[in-house]
C-alpha cells in the first residue's frame, strides 16, 4: 500500500521531512485532506462521462490530429506508450493560449485547445478544476522544497508566467472476463512534468507503480484522496534524491470501465528547472539523474514534455512536423 499524506502535516518539519522520504523512497503517496471541493471533484467526473457517451463523430470533431499543439480528443487506440498501444480514449486539455508566433520547437506546443461543441459545460468544469489544483501543487512544491533544505520558494519563479498544466479526461472501457491478463491500458512511463494529482474512479483497479526491487504495487483508489507522484522535472531538480517513479496501467480481465483524470503540473515551457543545492546529509543519498538513453531528462520543461508528446502521438508529429519526425524516424532505423 502507499503511504498516505495530510495536506495540513506539512505545516510542521516533521511532515516536510515525511513528504521527502516517502517521495525518496517510493515516488509515489494518497494525498489527504487536500481541500478540493467535493462538488466540483463530482462536476469534473460528470463532464468527462458526458464527454464519452457523445456519439462519435462529436468526438472526433476535436480529434488531436487536428491540433499541432497536441490538445484533443483520441480515440482508443490512438496513443502508444514505448511503442505499443495504450487501450484508452482521451481528451488532453491545456491553458488556453494563443499560439506563439513563428514558433520553433517545444514552443509549438502552446495553443489553443478544442472544445466540443455538444458539452459547453465540459470547459468551465475542466477550468475551475484546474485553478483548484493549481493551488494544491504549488504547497506541495513549497514543502518539497523545504524539506529539503531549500527555500519554499525556490520553484515559484517557474510557474510564475504562462505554466504549461495538462488535464487528461481518460476513460478506458470494460474488458470482458475471458481479456488476456496483463493488457496494456498504458506502458510503463515517467511523468515528464514535475508533480501529477491523480484522480481515480472509486472501486477500479488497474494502476501499478514500480517498487525499488523491480516489482510492482497495486494503487487502488482511496477515498477522497489524490494519488500524487514526482515528475522527471523534480528528478533533475534534486540530482535524483527524488526519482520519477515507472507506473502502468492494467486493464484486468472483468474490469468495468472507469475514468482516470491525471493534472500534470508543470512549469512554462522554456522554465528551465532551479536546481536545488542539498545538505550534506541528503546528497550523500542521492543516487543521480537516471542515464537513459532512451529517455533522456532536460532542465527544460518544454524540451522534456516534447520528447514525451510526439513519441505518444506519432500521428499528429508526422503531420504537422513531417521533417522531424522522418529525420526521427530515419535515426532510429540506423
Amino acid at each position: 500500500m502507499l503511504p498516505v499524506i495530510e495536506l495540513d502535516e506539512l505545516a510542521t518539519a516533521e511532515g516536510r521531512a515525511l513528504l521527502r522520504d516517502v517521495t525518496h523512497e517510493v515516488g509515489f503517496f494518497y494525498l489527504v485532506g487536500h481541500g478540493v471541493d467535493e462538488e466540483l471533484i463530482s462536476r469534473v467526473r460528470a463532464a468527462a462521462r458526458a464527454f464519452f457517451a457523445l456519439p462519435e463523430h462529436d468526438k472526433l470533431s476535436i480529434a488531436m490530429i487536428n491540433s499541432p499543439h497536441f490538445r484533443g480528443y483520441n480515440r482508443l487506440g490512438g496513443e502508444f506508450t514505448n511503442g505499443e498501444i495504450d487501450w484508452r480514449e482521451q481528451i488532453d486539455i491545456g491553458p488556453e493560449r494563443e499560439p506563439v508566433p513563428d514558433a520553433d520547437g517545444y514552443m509549438r506546443l502552446q495553443g489553443p485547445n478544442q472544445w466540443p461543441a455538444a458539452l459547453p459545460e465540459l470547459r468551465s468544469a475542466v477550468s475551475e478544476y484546474n485553478d483548484a489544483l493549481a493551488g494544491v501543487a504549488l504547497r506541495l512544491l513549497q514543502n518539497w522544497a523545504a524539506g529539503l533544505g531549500a527555500d519554499p520558494h525556490v520553484f515559484d519563479s517557474a510557474f510564475a508566467e504562462l505554466p504549461a498544466t495538462l488535464i487528461k479526461l481518460v476513460r478506458y472501457p470494460a474488458r470482458a472476463e475471458a481479456a488476456v491478463a496483463g493488457d496494456q491500458g498504458v506502458g510503463a512511463h515517467k511523468d515528464s512534468g514535475v508533480l501529477t494529482l491523480l484522480l481515480l474512479e472509486p472501486g477500479s483497479a488497474g494502476l501499478q507503480v514500480e517498487a525499488t526491487d523491480g516489482s510492482w504495487i497495486d494503487a487502488p483508489p482511496r477515498e477522497g484522496a489524490f494519488v500524487v507522484n514526482v515528475g522527471e522535472m523534480l528528478e533533475v531538480a534534486t540530482g535524483g534524491y527524488l526519482r520519477a517513479t515507472k507506473h502502468r496501467v492494467l486493464t484486468p480481465p472483468g474490469a468495468a470501465e472507469r475514468l482516470s483524470i491525471p493534472y500534470f503540473y508543470s512549469p512554462a515551457l522554456d522554465a528551465v528547472i532551479p536546481t536545488i543545492r542539498l545538505p550534506k546529509t541528503l546528497a550523500d543519498k542521492a543516487r543521480g539523474v537516471e542515464q537513459d538513453p532512451a529517455n533522456p531528462l532536460f532542465t527544460t520543461y518544454g524540451e522534456n514534455t516534447w520528447k514525451s508528446r510526439t513519441r505518444a502521438h506519432p500521428d499528429v508529429f508526422a503531420k504537422w512536423y513531417p521533417a522531424e519526425a522522418a529525420a526521427r524516424t530515419a535515426i532510429s532505423n540506423t
